[in-house]
């Protein structure tokens, strides 16, 4: 008899998610974490007073979130205390000027108008473009594998509007927006979404264009920070069996006949188990923990083939006094071709830039415990990149931070310099060695078209029995409710497969 039922590699969202439904079925189940934090990029760390969340700064489309606390038998608002975002964001531009977005369509449609009048009239037609999309992949997408031809086929018998949005998939980001949109300026205050998904706007998939409207339908932070979320899921899962083990690394993944029989620790301790689970990048799992020797070499050159996402420095700043900003988010605004020239001009490459661009947030004007009493919280997510041209970033870490500063308080957030009482940077370096994020990799695999659904690492695994993956590797992709949403797919599976 084996040690556990499942053993899941990771304690991040997709594995907490998947551990605890797991559990609700009655399994024995085990959450193996190698750090001594659970969440992953969704996690919040404490210094000198200041709770700063690691990566991952709010929630939207909580609806996949909801369905797997309802599967487990509560709610998310009971177990999260989660605050609307209003406003939305704020959009500043090279002269100092602002664009501040409310949480309301209708207020957004009328100062969409007041810079675009035809602009105006499009974002009802897009909203209504969009909120229909959303809800079909809602229906579909989020709920169910995207693994083969059949599951796509599945898709579309249980809802076949999913075939009147096909198209879009075949479209990019940028397409679906200037199909709507004209005027420059408003079109800046949509294009930095695209790099929630890791590409410029003329790679990320048409779908993904649904975002700047649905951070209307809500948007939201959990008070005391993002690891509230990942708190909850290891609290209910705990409640029903699940057991998580922080500080435990796997160093291998156990197979025998072509299945998965359980893992060894890096300790050299092992474990096994009828089910695993991981919630790792596809490619460490394959490669490193299973090992091409148990692969076919069609899968191998496959996973080889994948493209890492896109990695992201974190600068993380406590204040003496409130920014000059307006919201829970603010965004240098640029347009799509803006976006699109930094992406192949910088990213690619790996030059940084003197200029800003990238995402403001200022979690305590959400919520204020995240910080002593009159003091604050910002955590800057500038450009950056895994690979840099002439240095390094442990060469490159404390000009980053200063250079960075410096330059918001010139423009974005005057005077900032003089109210920074700590600061400190996790780069891409520091996420690959802390969180075992292969160049930082925060989405895990690239997410353009080519490694979407059908063609993304399947939460089945198609070459090992017994192997079954969550996280940004795997359908749904990159991102808080996705993963999730991941979990709430591989653990049906595994109800349907495995019983």
């Amino acid at each position: 008899m084996a040690d556990y039922d499942v053993i899941v590699i990771g304690g991040g969202l997709g594995g907490l998610s998947a551990g605890a439904l797991l559990s609700k079925q009655g399994r024995r189940v085990l959450v193996l974490e190698q750090s001594d934090r659970i969440g992953g990029c969704c996690s919040t760390f404490e210094r000198d007073g200041f709770r700063f969340d690691v990566g991952a700064s709010i929630v939207e489309i909580i609806q996949p979130i909801e369905r797997v606390f309802e599967k487990l038998g509560t709610t998310l608002q009971k177990e999260v205390d989660l605050i609307a975002c209003d406003p939305m964001m704020s959009y500043i531009f090279p002269d100092g000027s602002r664009v501040t977005y409310p949480l309301s369509v209708e207020e957004t449609g009328r100062i969409i108008a007041e810079m675009s009048p035809s602009d105006g009239l499009k974002w009802r037609e897009f909203c209504a473009f969009a909120d229909d999309l959303m809800n079909v992949t809602l229906d579909t997408f989020f709920q169910m594998p995207a693994s083969t031809l059949g599951d796509m086929a599945a898709l579309i018998k249980k809802n076949p509007r999913f075939l009147k949005f096909l198209p879009v998939f075949l479209s990019s980001y940028q397409d679906i927006l200037e199909k709507y949109f004209k005027d420059e300026k408003v079109l800046k205050t949509m294009a930095y979404q695209a790099l929630y998904f890791g590409l410029p706007p003329n790679l990320v998939p048409g779908p993904y264009a649904m975002v700047p409207y649905s951070e209307h339908v809500g948007i939201y932070y959990p008070r005391g920070g993002m690891i509230r979320i990942p708190e909850a899921l290891e609290r209910v899962g705990t409640q029903l069996g699940m057991e998580v083990r922080r500080k435990t690394r796997v160093s291998k993944v156990e197979v025998y006949g072509g299945r998965a029989s359980g893992v060894v620790l890096a300790d050299g301790s092992e474990i096994t188990a009828d089910l695993v689970v991981s919630d790792i990048n596809a490619k460490t799992l394959y490669l490193d923990l299973i090992g091409e020797e148990h692969l076919p070499t069609p899968v191998v050159k496959g996973i080889k083939s994948y493209k890492l996402s896109i990695s992201v420095p974190m600068i993380y700043l406590g204040l003496d006094a409130a920014p000059d900003l307006d919201g829970h988010h603010s965004v240098i605004a640029a347009s799509p071709e803006d976006v699109n020239r930094f992406y192949y001009e910088q990213v690619l490459p790996g030059r940084l830039n003197d200029e800003n661009f990238g995402l403001i947030c200022w979690p305590t004007h959400t919520d204020k415990s995240l910080a002593p009493r009159g003091k604050h919280v910002l955590n800057l997510i500038p450009q950056g990149f895994y690979h840099l041209e002439g240095t390094d970033w442990d060469s490159e870490k404390p000009r980053f931070i200063e250079r960075t500063i410096n330059n918001l308080s010139k423009s974005a957030i005057r005077g900032l310099k003089d109210h920074v009482v700590m600061a400190e940077c996790a780069t891409p370096l520091d996420f690959e060695r802390q969180l075992l994020l292969p160049e930082g990799a925060i989405y895990c695999l690239q997410q353009d078209l080519p490694a979407q659904a059908v063609f993304r690492p399947a939460a089945k695994s198609k070459s090992i029995k017994g192997l079954y993956l969550v996280g940004s590797s795997t359908h749904p992709g990159g991102g808080v409710p996705s993963t999730i949403a991941s979990g709430y797919i591989a653990a049906h599976l595994i109800e349907q497969m495995e019983s």
